[in-house]
């Protein structure tokens, strides 16, 4: 009976750690500096390296459904501003 129970705790720890190894991340690979056009975009988030994917990107989501890698908002003005236009329209009007 040591045996059984020996040989499930194993199965159950070996299942463990295969579980994370198979989700699967929607990582950007590469960062544009080409500026997009504000209109086009409707939201956005942040990449960063060392959570799952290897660099540190803003993703912003266009209009038609793309995901669009651009690079990191610090050092980039025109990546700021465009973060700071998205988190204003989110904002509810009172």
């Amino acid at each position: 009976m040591a045996s059984k129970v020996a040989a499930l705790l194993l199965l159950g720890l070996i299942c463990c750690q295969l579980a994370p190894a198979q989700i699967i991340m929607d990582c950007c690979l590469s960062v544009s500096e080409k500026r997009l056009i504000p209109k086009n975009i409707v939201g956005y988030h942040i990449q960063r390296a060392g959570q799952g994917c290897d660099i540190s990107a803003t993703v912003f989501l266009h209009k038609k459904g793309m995901q669009l890698c651009v690079v990191p908002a610090e050092g980039h003005p025109w990546v700021q501003n465009l973060l700071k236009r998205l988190d204003k329209n989110r904002k509810p009007h009172h």
